[in-house]
C-alpha cells in the first residue's frame, strides 16, 4: 500500500530519491567550480605577476604620452605614475582590511 505522503511503489520513490541527489549533486558541482574560479581570481589580484605586469604596462603607456607630449625626460617622467600605482596597489591591502574592520566588526 502506498504511503499518502510519498505516493508511488517503493522503487518509484528510490528512484525520485535518486533523481533528487543527483540534482543535488549537480548542484555543488557548480557551487565548487565556482568557488575554483573565485579563488583562481583572487589569487590573480593579488598577484606579484599583475603588479608587475600592470607596471610594466603603466610604464609603456606613460613614456609613450610623455614623449607624444614633447617630454626630453620621457622615461624618466613614466616612472611617477609607475610609482604612484605600485604604492597605491601596496597600501589597498591595509586600507581594505582596516575598511572591513571599521564597517563590519562592530
Amino acid at each position: 500500500m502506498p504511503d499518502e505522503q510519498h505516493p508511488g511503489t517503493p522503487e518509484e520513490r528510490l528512484a525520485a530519491i535518486e533523481n533528487r541527489l543527483r540534482a543535488i549533486d549537480e548542484v555543488l558541482d557548480q557551487f565548487k567550480q565556482r568557488n575554483l574560479r573565485v579563488e583562481a581570481n583572487k589569487a590573480w589580484e593579488g598577484s606579484k605577476t599583475r603588479i608587475v605586469l600592470i607596471c610594466a604596462i603603466t610604464y609603456t603607456v606613460a613614456s609613450g604620452v610623455f614623449y607624444s607630449l614633447g617630454s626630453h625626460r620621457y622615461f624618466l617622467d613614466a616612472i611617477v605614475p609607475t610609482l604612484g600605482f605600485l604604492l597605491s596597489s601596496q597600501s589597498i591591502p591595509l586600507a581594505k582590511k582596516l575598511w572591513i574592520r571599521h564597517c563590519f566588526q562592530k
